[in-house]
């Protein structure tokens, strides 16, 4: 597991990754007043999935009810020391804390276990940070991670001093925090610039797209919800799905031209998660700029998993936070094929209209599936009635290739048909139009 620990020389400041090892990893929850212990238990199993993720080994985890959380260590100090004896015992290398973390419980913890403290947010960073793979995937995840790493700077050269020591760490410490939280404010400066370029960028593409009239619709959903298995089967793209989260940060879109001669475009984003860093969604609003502009929501879910419909609500919140809740979707339930009955589809298909049960892995109830994309994502055409000689098939052919033709006879040498057609393409069968 990477995590964010030191400087580069020079303008970049960057997370440096340790040596590839897996590292032992501890487990803290609060079962607080607003939360059920079960609500806790599966928090902490989906922190565990993250950590694995990360590369950890998950060798332990504890659970203090709770209030509120503690200002000095979030946790109770009895509870905290308690905690640290145990990973003493069991040689852990990282404590990760399933809810945030601020500068000064971090600095607290780090005392009292005598080891790395981190949070939940600072995990995710790090998952995202692997996982990042193009120029723009990279910009936003190293921006998230400078703004939430600059409050915490004191804390670091505190870890820093106490570890290494000696030689190359004495001077004026403060000197040193003071230029690097400089360094630190500049490159976030230059990131949010590089980040306004790729939105303007990402402008300029969808209005490329619109000139086609082509709807966009996205797929969001939970992290390993089949998001990027469905994008696969229905288009063809070879988008890298993986049965872990995170397995995809980029957005990639592709065409899919359905049985009505429908052309549409499917866009595949970054998987959501329960306690998503609010930095993380800023970043990212370049990538979610899809997903605002989009004409339908597609919201796989994956249905066969226990948590389903909490996984929902996660995905909703985000929804709400990016200003897309309001979006026509469609509620795609995945992975039918994992149900042992389908009582559970059919109570959640009763619940969501509109909706559909699919497979994305085995491609079943996609016919269903293409239906109602064909009737959400009707583009903008004008019905024309168009009579073409029989000797230019070539002509007829296009007409097929570009419109939805709606009824076709033939009277002596001509063809008689009435076609909806893309506004942009109308101009190209203007001399066959009947007077």
């Amino acid at each position: 597991m990477s995590i964010a620990k030191g400087f580069t020389e020079g303008d970049r400041v960057s997370a440096q990754s340790s040596p590839e090892q897996h590292e032992r990893v501890f487990l803290v929850g609060a079962e607080l007043k607003s939360r059920s212990q079960w609500d806790v238990g599966e928090s902490l199993d989906e922190l565990a999935s993250l950590a694995k993720t990360a590369g950890g080994d998950v060798v332990g985890e504890g659970i203090q009810k709770l209030d509120r959380p503690v200002s000095g260590t979030f946790i109770g100090k009895g509870k905290a020391e308690q905690f640290a004896a145990e990973c003493g015992e069991k040689s852990v290398d990282t404590v990760i804390f399933d809810d945030e973390l601020t500068p000064g419980q971090g600095r607290n913890l780090e005392r009292v276990f005598d080891r790395k403290i981190i949070d939940r947010t600072t995990l995710i960073l790090d998952i995202f940070a692997q996982r990042a793979r193009t120029k723009e995937g990279k910009l936003q995840v190293e921006l998230a991670q400078l703004q939430h790493l600059l409050p915490r700077l004191t804390r670091f050269w505190t870890h820093l001093s106490r570890q290494k020591g000696g030689i190359g760490m004495r001077g004026d410490g403060e000197s040193q925090l003071e230029t690097d939280r400089r360094r630190i404010q500049e490159r976030i400066s230059r990131l949010a610039t590089e980040l306004e370029q790729v939105r303007k960028h990402r402008s300029v593409q969808r209005r490329g797209r619109r000139r086609n009239h082509w709807p966009l619709a996205s797929i969001v959903g939970y992290t390993n919800a089949g998001k990027s298995t469905l994008l696969n089967a229905l288009t063809g793209a070879a988008v890298e799905a993986e049965d872990k989260l995170f397995a995809t940060l980029d957005p990639t879109t592709r065409k899919l031209t359905l049985e009505t001669n429908q052309t549409v475009l499917l866009s595949d984003t970054v998987g959501f998660i329960r306690k998503l860093p609010h930095r993380l969604v800023e970043a990212f609003k370049a990538t979610l700029e899809e997903v605002a502009e989009a004409d339908l929501l597609i919201h796989a879910v994956d249905v066969s998993h226990p948590q389903a419909e909490q996984q929902i609500e996660a995905v909703n919140d985000v929804l709400s936070e990016i200003g897309a809740l309001e979006k026509p979707t469609l509620m795609v339930f995945n992975k039918i094929d994992r149900l042992e009955t389908q009582d559970v589809l059919a109570q959640f298909v009763e619940r969501f209209s509109p909706s559909v049960g699919v497979s994305a892995a085995k491609q079943l109830g996609f016919e269903p599936l293409k239906a109602h994309l064909s009737n959400s994502l009707r583009p903008i055409r004008s019905i024309c009635r168009l009579q073409i000689p029989l000797d230019q098939s070539s002509v007829i052919a296009r007409l097929h290739e570009v419109g939805q033709v709606i009824e076709l006879r033939y009277e002596a040498n001509h063809a008689i048909i009435e076609a909806r057609i893309p506004p942009h393409r109308i101009e190209e069968f203007a001399p066959y139009k009947e007077s």
